[in-house]
């Protein structure tokens, strides 16, 4: 699909109060096509950088020239391939390169058009650009609106796991245009939303509940139900953003729920099309569910909304389903790549019920194996 015109509308304006480097998260319609007047003097010179992919180019890339050239700026396109396997090691030093070779000075902003990969990469090279330049994140995908576009994680995937080299690098600016979820396929768009429903499961319960009676029309495109799941979705990211940037005191592991399982199916399937990300998150957290219904800590029928709500919304809610070659050791031995490894011990987000997710370092690693063999043979 391709873009539409609106005329910017913005509906949301969320502050992320990073100490040093605050930012606002602006969500509204139109806010592409007026990508000029929204970044206002961030864009310096006549140049401007913008990182894409090709699918997001074909989509967006029209619409956000016609925006810079309305303002007598030019953009100089870096258009990668889709997909994860752009956030590598390659892709990053022929970001930077190219980077350099456009003049990139540290007060100037690059902009990343595009999905959580896109946004990632673009994030890290700016991170590491001369010490650090800005970024501006102009997320296309609902899973990068709510989650990945905020908070300032950047990465690259290497060949021990996912997301293991970055940094912590805040944007100066984030526009989620709810018109580019329009252009979004129907997987992409679920896969997002499993995101959504994540911030109901970790700390709040009401949330969750709207999502069982909203989620339906989000993804058929209700424009007001769009807009409420991104905004409440934002502000729950940033006040725990804002509480602790660098995952040191334990209350940002908790946007990490439904992750260490979905990480582990995410390389057993190579990181490819066979599971996105959203999707492994959406399973991920039905797992979480399960084995917290397995220690003893939440009652079978929240868990059962989970996996029900899940499935209604077309994700993976079975870890048979996937058809997986594998036992509950080897998908342990994936979770060992983990970042939040401490000393020898993964943590787990289990939950004690809906919106009572919390931080457990006392899982048996052998008992985790076990658990998972038991949902492969169902």
């Amino acid at each position: 699909m391709t873009a539409a015109t609106t005329t910017a509308a913005t509906l949301a304006t969320i502050p992320v109060d990073i100490a040093g480097a605050p930012y606002e998260v602006r969500v509204g319609r139109g806010l592409l096509a007026d990508l000029a007047g929204q970044c206002g003097a961030r864009l310096r010179k006549p140049r401007v950088p913008v990182i894409t992919d090709v699918h997001v180019h074909a989509a967006w890339g029209a619409a956000v020239e016609r925006a810079l050239e309305a303002a007598g700026k030019e953009p100089a396109w870096r258009i990668l391939p889709p997909g994860e396997a752009s956030k590598s090691w390659s892709e990053l030093a022929a970001t930077v390169d190219w980077m350099l070779a456009e003049g990139v000075d540290r007060g100037d902003h690059v902009l990343a058009l595009g999905g959580g990969v896109i946004g990632d990469l673009t994030g890290f090279a700016a991170a590491i650009v001369k010490r650090g330049c800005r970024f501006v994140q102009l997320p296309t995908t609902l899973l990068a609106q709510v989650d990945s576009s905020v908070g300032g994680k950047t990465a690259i995937n290497t060949a021990a796991g996912k997301n293991l080299v970055g940094a912590f690098h805040q944007p100066s600016l984030v526009l989620a245009d709810l018109d580019a979820l329009a252009t979004l396929r129907p997987r992409e768009l679920a896969a997002g939303y499993a995101e959504v429903v994540k911030y109901g499961l970790i700390g709040d319960a009401a949330f969750f509940e709207w999502c069982e009676g909203n989620g339906r029309h989000l993804l058929e495109g209700d424009v007001a139900a769009r807009a409420h799941a991104v905004a409440v979705s934002v502000a729950a990211k940033a006040r725990i953003v804002a509480e602790d940037e660098r995952e040191t005191k334990g209350t940002r592991a908790l946007l990490n729920l439904g992750h260490t399982f979905g990480h582990a199916l995410e390389a057993e399937t190579g990181f490819s099309d066979r599971l996105l990300h959203g999707e492994g998150v959406a399973l991920g957290m039905v797992l979480a569910a399960r084995y917290s219904v397995r220690r003893g800590l939440m009652t079978g029928q929240d868990a059962g909304r989970v996996a029900a709500h899940i499935a209604a919304a077309g994700l993976p809610a079975s870890l048979k389903a996937l058809g997986l070659d594998c036992d509950g050791a080897a998908l342990v031995a994936h979770m060992l790549h983990d970042k939040k490894m401490d000393a020898g011990v993964l943590p787990f987000l289990l939950m004690r019920g809906i919106g009572q997710t919390f931080l457990a370092k006392d899982v048996p690693l052998d008992d985790v194996a076990a658990f998972l063999d038991a949902e492969l043979a169902e």
